[in-house]
């Protein structure tokens, strides 16, 4: 690499030649092993940065103001780089050093499309966690725009490795190689259109959380395979943007998408030792730029404001549909990984300031993540690079909310998780984030690290409660008996909690049923198809040993594990796999809370087995469209369901029951009957192999605050979920009502809700009649 020779308007404090005759050895040349001679700072700009406040690189006035906290640095350069990849030039200004580790500078003459990074100069003493290499070009954690992306090769360590597949040893010794040529340079974009961002904010849906229905999804894998999209635009945002993906969405009845990581990322070297990437992108390089792999080719090659634009232009395309967009967020660690991790941003910046330390020795790592690395949100500038950075993505991109991955380790103090962290607090006093959504996962791998129902309002939770106790009743204790296994099979006590909200964990800080974001199946996992289909892990094709993915995946194979062929002698076993899903969905969007739909289970995608693709960019991992008649029948009944939860109060309450009546309704707002059609007594509750169950909620007022809107009180119907987890069918007396009949509405046995036109005035009985349900089967009836 070549470090800049005679630039024809170099901004002032630029470090020129030293050797005019030979413009190919500049001051701070590359050597020809590729090591810089950078042990000398670069001359300091001779003009201060405007404004301390702003950290990154920004178009200001006649140039760029360039702020960035480096606290135990002796110098720092800013590197133009100009040319191209193959033959770039290298332009450095020293910045000048302000209080409370700031470096800062303004540079006249440079503006919008300019590629730059940081070099830092100081000590490199591992054993007290100071990694200052001036050979490594590190990427602005503020950049907005990428170019290039990360190619791990050891040149892209900070110490001396051969290989990135053993990078343990020789910590003690700085490596002298450049690393530019294999990392990605930061670029200034030009600054936002303050009258365009404001109609982005009014275009935002705002739908309620008690109407909300999250739908996560790739934006590469959701897209990839679908033929209805011009090549061009599959796995990328303009491809999620497109019509024919929206009319998918909007018919499936979905009210926000929540998309895997976007933040620009890299893979960890571990992985890439494997030759394998990390597709979920949970290993985020830059918490500002978006993801260049998942633009279109046209706007990767017209640059990072091009990429910018493409995500604005999907976010827009959305909003217009009525779709919200909430991004899942890795603030937790990056993927610079443990202390052998290569030096790419922060590490280099300043190791101690951002990343945990367990506080008997500075240079080792408190690892509460499980990545190596954990950010230390003890810290001031860790809070401040988040706060900007959602404040970034909601006030200006236009997002509608965040969901925090491995959220608790945003929440500790000295190893503790706080509730009322600093943190957590500025979050939600926020005023760029008053009005968008905020979901956490509310745990990590630390000491106490599972803090389910401990966040304070308005952060809402992802319910792994929920999801344990949906699969364990419909599966794993089903498959237990079908086993023949004694003392398997749990209460109904844990169903029922969680059909009706999860009070005993949502209840506290005066919240409602919403704040608990119900999933059965995630990007993590089996899918739901999976679930009925494999007792046991296939991670083969991750190359660990099938050492990585949970064990306890509480899934039922049927009898036979994988998939079964159409004209196989299992093939009686397929109806049954496909009811096993539909009890999953209809529990699902019955459940008082927020429900979250993983991208495909709608129409029972596969994964093969796999329970944990993060590394597999592969048909693993992409949604197949090619869909089969009963694929569509799930599609369908998908659909149905949500129509039904979107049109029925009762379905989705928005407040914790009573167990008694409500002044504005006479009727009890929730109520629970056994299969004989009497109230449930204190000893049924605790009969491990009671599997039938009845649960009366009210509709209208009785299910919601004052604030429903009043039209929807004043027509609503009951509803009554019938549930039968017996391997035998079960004469139920239907339970008392308010109004002469209940009307079936669905039926798990269903294959389509087209079914229900067949079964004539058999859909209508009358409270007490006694209607034989099916094994394994849900029931939904609402009041007529």
């Amino acid at each position: 690499m070549t470090v800049s020779a005679h630039p024809t308007s170099s901004p002032v404090g630029v470090v020129e030649d030293a050797d005019h005759d030979d413009p190919t050895t500049p001051h701070d040349a590359g050597a020809p092993d590729g090591s810089v001679a950078a042990a000398t700072p670069a001359q300091l700009a001779d003009l201060p940065a405007r404004s301390l406040g702003r950290l990154g690189v920004h178009v200001l006035g006649d140039g760029i103001d360039v702020v960035v906290a480096a606290a135990q640095a002796v110098a720092v350069d800013l590197c133009l780089i100009d040319g191209t990849r193959e033959h770039p030039a290298e332009r450095r200004i020293g910045l000048q050093k302000a209080r409370h580790g700031l470096w800062h500078a303004h540079v006249p003459g440079v503006g919008a499309g300019q590629r730059y990074g940081f070099r830092v100069h100081g000590a490199w003493q591992p054993s007290d966690g100071l990694f200052h290499n001036p050979a490594k070009l590190l990427l602005d954690p503020y950049a907005r725009g990428v170019d290039g992306a990360v190619e791990l090769a050891p040149e892209t360590f900070g110490h001396h490795v051969t290989d990135i597949r053993s990078t343990h040893h020789g910590l003690e010794t700085a490596d002298p190689r450049d690393s530019s040529p294999f990392v990605a340079w930061g670029t200034v974009l030009p600054p936002a259109d303050p009258a365009t961002t404001a109609r982005r904010l009014e275009l935002r849906p705002r739908t309620p959380w008690i109407h909300t229905v999250l739908y996560e999804l790739h934006v590469r894998g959701f897209t990839l395979l679908r033929e209805d999209l011009p090549e061009e635009l599959r796995g990328t945002y303009a491809g999620l943007a497109h019509p024919n993906v929206i009319e998918h969405l909007r018919g499936l009845g979905v009210t926000a998408v929540e998309l895997l990581p976007i933040h620009v990322a890299a893979t960890e070297h571990a992985i890439a030792a494997r030759g394998l990437p990390n597709y979920w992108g949970y290993s985020t390089l830059g918490f500002f730029a978006p993801e260049p792999r998942y633009a279109t080719r046209a706007s990767r090659e017209a640059g990072p404001a091009a990429v910018e634009a493409e995500v604005k232009a999907m976010v827009d395309a959305l909003h217009e549909a009525g779709i919200e967009v909430v991004l899942d967020v890795v603030y937790n660690h990056t993927c610079e990984g443990g202390m052998d991790g290569p030096l790419l941003s922060l590490r280099g910046l300043d190791n101690t300031g951002y990343y945990l330390h367990d506080g008997g020795h500075q240079a080792r790592y408190a690892d509460v993540t499980g990545t190596g690395n954990s950010l230390d949100f003890r810290r001031q500038r860790v809070v401040q690079l988040t706060l900007d950075s959602l404040r970034h993505w909601a006030g200006e991109i236009g997002v509608d909310g965040f969901r925090f991955d491995l959220a608790v380790t945003l929440g500790r103090r000295a190893g503790e998780f706080e509730p009322d962290h600093p943190f957590l607090v500025a979050l939600a006093s926020d005023p760029v984030l008053a009005d968008v959504k905020l979901a956490v996962e509310p745990w990590d791998v630390g000491p106490s690290g599972w803090r389910t129902g401990q966040f304070a309002p308005p952060v809402h939770e992802w319910n792994d409660r929920f999801r344990d106790a949906v699969r364990r009743f419909w599966l794993a204790d089903a498959r237990a008996q079908a086993a023949g296994e004694h003392g398997a099979p749990h209460d109904c006590r844990d169903l029922a909690t969680r059909l009706s909200g999860s009070a005993d964990m949502f209840q506290r800080f005066d919240r409602g049923p919403t704040a608990s974001v119900n999933y059965v199946t995630a990007h993590d996992g089996f899918t739901l198809a999976d679930l009925t289909r494999y007792d046991h892990k296939h991670n083969e094709a991750n190359l660990e040993d099938s050492r990585d993915g949970s064990d306890n995946n509480l899934s039922w194979n049927h009898g036979v594990e994988g998939e079964i062929e159409a004209g196989s002698p299992a093939a009686d076993i397929r109806p049954i796999r496909r009811r096993s899903m539909r009890n999953v969905l209809g529990t699902l969007l019955v459940s008082s809370g927020t429900p979250l739909l993983t991208a495909g289970d709608e129409f029972g995608r596969t994964q093969r087995g796999n329970n944990n693709a993060y590394c597999q960019d592969s048909p693993i991992s992409w949604v197949d469209w090619d869909l089969e008649p009963a694929q569509l029948d799930l599609l369908a009944t998908s659909s149905y369901l949500l129509r039904l939860r979107r049109e029925n109060p009762a379905m989705r309450p928005g407040r914790f029951a009573y167990g008694r009546p409500r002044s504005n309704d006479p009727f009890v707002d929730l109520a629970w009957f056994s299969d004989d059609g009497e109230p449930m007594e204190g000893g049924a509750w605790h009969n491990p192999y009671r599997r039938v169950l009845q649960m009366r909620r009210a509709g209208g007022a009785s299910a919601h605050p004052r604030s429903m809107m009043r039209h929807e009180a004043a027509d609503a119907r009951d509803l009554l979920v019938v549930v039968n987890g017996a391997l035998n069918e079960v004469d139920v007396t239907l339970a008392p009502g308010r109004t002469p009949r209940w009307e079936l509405v669905w039926d798990s046995v269903w294959e389509s809700p087209d079914e229900r036109e067949q079964i004539n005035g058999g859909a209508r009985a009358e409270p007490g009649d006694i209607a034989t349900v099916e094994p394994l089967s849900l029931r939904l009836y609402l009041s007529s």
